[in-house]
């Protein structure tokens, strides 16, 4: 017979980044054994919630566990021996972050300092990178009105970003976030 403890329902709302641990001596011997655990929270609570977890189990004496699952972390990837500590660090990048923050870690590779480094760089939220590109040379330069129209800013921005001066993520229909490149 398999057994299955603390396995949160799929109706159950997720109020932030959270691994599903689970106990390796009861899975290597046909138990789901493991435990949903909020990710922001400090290591050593997160530590103490697996201990609890893995003195539940089935197999007596286990000690050790995986991450099975994660949800919450808005596009970041978490493996399977991922550390704790890792864990906590994202989950609070995601947790200042959000969605946005998810998406650095995943265009970064779950690199949290070059994460980190480039969120420093963030030029803001616009429509498109066009009208960013709009912004930056109507703040920078006095158009004639009589040219106003002729300025192909589409052209502009793909030249920004081809160039490398710029880079964006985009979480949805005109919602584009802009991040210098230096």
């Amino acid at each position: 017979m398999t057994e299955q403890s603390n396995k949160t329902p799929p109706s159950v709302p997720i109020d932030g980044p959270r691994i599903y641990v689970a106990c390796l001596a009861a899975y290597n011997n046909g138990h789901l054994h493991g435990e949903w655990i909020e990710a922001d929270q400090d290591a050593d609570d997160i530590n103490a919630a697996i201990s609890a977890m893995l003195k539940k189990s089935p197999i007596p004496q286990a000690e050790e566990f995986a991450i099975h699952d994660y949800e919450g972390f808005e596009g970041a990837d978490i493996q399977e021996y991922t550390s704790i500590e890792t864990v906590v660090k994202l989950a609070a990048f995601i947790g200042e972050h959000g969605e946005l923050g998810g998406k650095l870690l995943s265009n970064f590779h779950g690199d949290l300092e070059d994460a980190e480094a480039v969120y420093e760089h963030h030029a803001g939220e616009y429509k498109s990178l066009a009208d960013f590109a709009q912004e930056i040379i109507e703040q920078s330069t006095q158009i004639p009105e009589n040219l106003a129209n002729y300025i192909d800013y589409a052209a502009i921005a793909r030249d920004m970003e081809l160039n490398g001066d710029v880079f964006t993520i985009e979480l949805g229909f005109e919602c584009v976030h802009i991040f210098w490149s230096h």
